[in-house]
This record gives C-alpha cells, structure tokens and sequence, in this order.
C-alpha cells in the first residue's frame, strides 16, 4: 500500500491571526495532539508545524481523501476549544506532487509573509523533532521533511532570496555594518524608549554593541528599558552632555520636534576629534535636523531611508524566488519518483512471483502428462524455454511502469494499480 502525502492548513494568507490563534499548538500540547492526530483511521505518519503565520498538519496517508476529511476535523476539533467559528472558508488542502511542493515551498521561505526570511527552517525543523519523539514519523516523513531541509539549503546556497535585510531595525544595523568596521568598542545612545527603540537596541547587541545608553522623558521608562538591555539609563534633561562619547545616536522619542540640531552636533564632533558618528532617526516623527548629514564625519538615515533600502531589498528577493521555485520544482519531481518507486518494487515482485506461479504449475502439469518421457536434458531446456517465455511477456509492462516513474507527465502510480488490477496481485 503505497503512502499518499497531504496537507491541510491555513495561513496569513487565508486566515486572520485570530483564526489562526485558535487552532494554533503550544509547544506543551504538541505530543498530545500529534498522538490523536496518528490515532485517525487514513493518518499513517504525521506531523504538526505551527507558527505565528500558519497552523498545518503534514501527513502520510493510506487514502488520501479520507485523511484531508480527517486532518479537517482534528483542526476544527482543535478550533472548538477555543469557541471559535468554522475552519472552512479559511483553511486550503494539498495532495501527492502539490503536497511535496507546497512543503518544500514553505521550508525554502517562499511561502512565508516575508520571502527569505530564515526562522521558519528552524521551525520546521523543531516540529519534526517533537513528532519524531511522538513516534509519527515513518519513512515516508522522514524522508520527505530531510529532503525539505536539502531544498531550503540548496535555495540558500543558489539564489539570493536571503540577501539583503527586510525590516527597519535589519536595515537599520545593516547600515551600520557599512559604517563601523566592529561594534565591540563602540557606545550607543537611544533616544525614546518604546518598542522600536527595544528592538533596535537588541539588535544591536546581537552584532556585538556592549555599551548602550537609554533616555527618555520619563524616567522611569528609561530605568525600564535600560534594566531589560542591560543599558545605562540618562535624565532626558541631560542626555545632550553624553552625545560625545557616542557612536552612534538612534532616534525613536516619538516627539514631532528636532531633539538634536545641526550645530550641537558639530560642536559634539569638534569634542571627538571628528571621530566617526552616525544617526538614526527611525521613528515616524523626526528627531534629528536633517542639516546634520551636510558635516563631515557624520552620517544621517531617516525612516524614509530605511524602507526604502528594505523595499529595495525585498524586491531583489522576489526576483531571485523565481529561481527557487525552479529549484522547489525540481526537487518536488525527484521526491515524486522516489515516493512511487516504493510501490514499484513489490509491485514487479509480485507479478514475477504470480507469472512464475503460473509457469511451474503448468510446467508440473506437462511433466506429469504428455511430457512425462522427456528425458533430464529436454526438461531442462523446457524450463529454459518456458522462463525465457515469461521473461519476454514482462518486460514489456515492467519497462513501462519504470519509465513512467521517472516521466514528470505521467502518473506512475496509476500503471502500478492497473498492473496490481489486472493481474490480480493484491490476492494471495
């Protein structure tokens, strides 16, 4: 019996966040679904990936349209513990080549919100684990999710769909990359302590910054943030006299008025020896005086820049995704042809073994008859003969049934059940 590969799922594509918040697995309940899930009558292998973005159940199936019927209620059973309405106008299914496709699409980042973005190979990788610690995995998953994370490697490696940063704070410490050679001995000032300037800062520390000053009007949210960073909090009313010791200044205070001028910036420099600065005004609001990117030695990025950089840089990515999904493609066919060659290999076994049945029981017949004076020699050669015969009348279908495994515009596993019917293989 060969296993078939399906997926149902919905996405940020079909689905609003709080639909997919309500079939959504925590981490803590993952095992216990997968154990329902493999506990469906079709559902032979399974695996369960679920992300801020997309809720799906990858399965290996005995029959594939009772597991897309199956997989659909175990997610709306999910869905009703949650009170939540039905699944039907926002969930999508695959089956066989679009299944293999659809799966090596969505590990290869084509699929994604954001197209390259790296993290969804981690978490595949993380709900292939826990399912295999479940045990519902066979060979047919294991097989399929490995050859899944070949092909996200192999986009990786041939195309450049990865290049080039998305988000504002990505954009944002890639320019700064451009600017400063090392961040390990350089000193950061966050002006406006909300969320942007949070995950700025924290990108900053993941590139090496050490030495972060935060300040903002109110004090308090200063301390806050400054104590999650592990930064150094400064009065507002002060922060001007710190800007010396200063690389690089981000502005995110939210405030629409010019925090820091032109000419405090130029006497900052005098201060520094024309040392090197840079400034980051990325807030909607600007905080910065756009006359500071006319000094030397100083470079100035609005938010206007950095979208801007970030469009630019998606926009190469979905050039470079047509190359992937040439590779996604090719690796979705190869997948294929393994996947019906599982059932090749019984199939040809077990019409040897039903035209062999047939050879020796007719041969036994004729030995024993009219044939019975034949002498040690001419039986022989009537067994020769008689197997060369059955050799002859396989090739032909055996031939066919493994070019039409390797040929993209057929469906091999439609001559492996005609064969199985014809011959009447599934008997004994």
């Amino acid at each position: 019996m060969q296993k078939q590969i399906v997926i149902v799922g919905l996405n940020h594509r079909t689905a609003p966040i709080d639909v997919r918040e309500s079939v959504a697995f925590e981490n803590s309940y993952v095992a216990e679904a997968l154990t329902r899930l493999h506990g469906y009558p079709s559902i032979l292998e399974g695996v369960i990936l679920s992300t801020c973005n997309r809720v799906e159940v990858i399965g290996a199936a005995a029959e594939e349209s009772s597991a897309l019927s199956e997989i659909a209620s175990f997610l709306a059973a999910q869905k009703a513990q949650r009170h939540a309405a039905a699944l039907d106008e926002h969930i999508y299914t695959y089956r066989g080549a679009d299944a293999v496709r659809h799966l090596f699409r969505v590990a290869a980042s084509l699929d994604s919100m954001v197209v390259g973005e790296p993290q969804i190979l981690g978490q595949l990788k993380q709900y292939y684990d826990a399912a295999q610690r479940a045990g519902t995995v066979g060979a047919v998953l294991h097989r399929l999710f490995h050859r899944s994370f070949s092909v996200a490697k192999r986009v990786r490696s041939e195309t450049g769909i990865g290049s080039g940063a998305v988000s504002v704070s990505s954009v944002a410490v890639d320019l700064a990359k451009r600017i400063f050679d090392r961040f390990d001995d350089k000193t950061v000032m966050l002006i406006g302590a909300g969320k942007m300037g949070d995950l700025m800062a924290r990108h900053l520390q993941s590139v090496g910054v050490q030495t972060l000053m935060v300040t903002n009007r109110t004090f308090e949210r200063a301390l806050a943030v400054a104590e999650k960073i592990q930064g150094n909090p400064i009065r507002f009313e002060d922060f001007v006299r710190y800007l010396a010791m200063c690389d690089l200044v981000i502005g995110c205070a939210g405030v629409p008025e010019v925090l820091i001028d032109a000419a405090t910036v130029e006497k900052v420099l005098r201060e520094r020896k024309h040392k090197t600065m840079l400034f980051l005004d990325i807030g909607d609001r600007r905080n910065f005086d756009p006359l500071i990117n006319d000094l030397d030695n100083v470079y100035l990025y609005n938010i206007d820049d950095l979208k801007s950089v970030a469009d630019e840089n998606l926009q190469e990515r979905v050039s470079e995704a047509e190359k992937a999904e040439e590779i996604v493609r090719e690796e979705a066919q190869s997948f294929v042809r393994w996947l019906a060659s599982l059932e090749q290999v019984p199939t040809i076994t077990a019409l040897r073994q039903r035209f062999e049945e047939i050879r020796q029981r007719e041969i036994e017949k004729s030995l024993g008859g009219n044939l019975k004076d034949l002498s040690a020699e001419q039986r022989v050669a009537v067994q020769e003969m008689t197997t060369a015969m059955v050799n002859k009348m396989l090739h032909g279908p055996i031939s066919q049934l493994r070019k039409n495994s390797v040929n993209e515009d057929e469906d091999g596993t439609l001559y492996v059940a005609a064969l199985r019917k014809l011959f009447n293989l599934e008997k004994p």
